[in-house]
């Protein structure tokens, strides 16, 4: 039963740590993946947003190109890639769209579809693209995709997603637990189908 999964990329494929480094050394900070409790890092830092921002515009290229590979996301996109269409939708902006190819390709990742929207709201994508289940690491995203468009949403959990989330949001620590919950997800859709056929 081939399913249609969206995809967030910054923080689910790759590892959530991936901008630490490049903030610590840019801005002279020792900050820890662990203490950083919230999304936005600007709170975190010494320096005013726009500062941030411009700063972030500029390197952004070059944290893509170089991001590793969250642990585990190899393996079971790879196995998806057969079973499911893999539709990969980012609040990237659309100018950084050959540098994401280009990542996946190196990764040796396929895609069915990349979407790099320039926005955190990602709901009329995924209503436009019938998605059927997202993953995703931001928690009031994973909260309004899952009450917008009524879908399950895996929420990868990192210290800045702690809040409470409703049922159709589940936690998972890692892409092993995703994968092991997507399997079982679509076991229990085949068997709703066998008994609606056979009533």
């Amino acid at each position: 039963m081939k399913k249609r999964f969206g995809i967030d990329i910054d923080g689910t494929v790759t590892c959530p740590k991936s901008i630490l480094p490049y903030i610590n050394k840019a801005f002279g900070l020792n900050l820890l993946y662990e203490n950083v409790n919230q999304y936005e890092y600007t709170p975190f830092l010494n320096v005013p947003e726009k500062e941030f921002a411009n700063w972030f515009t500029e390197n952004e290229p070059v944290i893509y190109a170089n991001s590793p590979l969250a642990e585990g996301a190899e393996n079971v996109l790879k196995k998806w890639e057969h079973q499911h269409e893999l539709f990969f939708i980012s609040a990237r902006r659309s100018h950084l769209l050959d540098i994401t190819i280009n990542w996946f390709i190196d990764k040796g990742l396929t895609f069915d579809h990349i979407e790099l929207i320039g926005s955190h709201d990602k709901i009329a994508t995924i209503k436009k693209h019938g998605v059927d289940l997202f993953f995703e690491d931001k928690h009031d995203n994973a909260v309004m995709i899952n009450e917008e468009c009524d879908i399950p949403v895996i929420l990868f959990d990192t210290p800045y997603n702690q809040e409470p989330i409703p049922n159709g949001v589940l936690r998972v620590k890692n892409w092993r637990e995703a994968g092991r919950w997507v399997d079982e997800w679509i076991k229990q859709e085949q068997n709703r189908r066998s008994l609606v056929r056979s009533n």
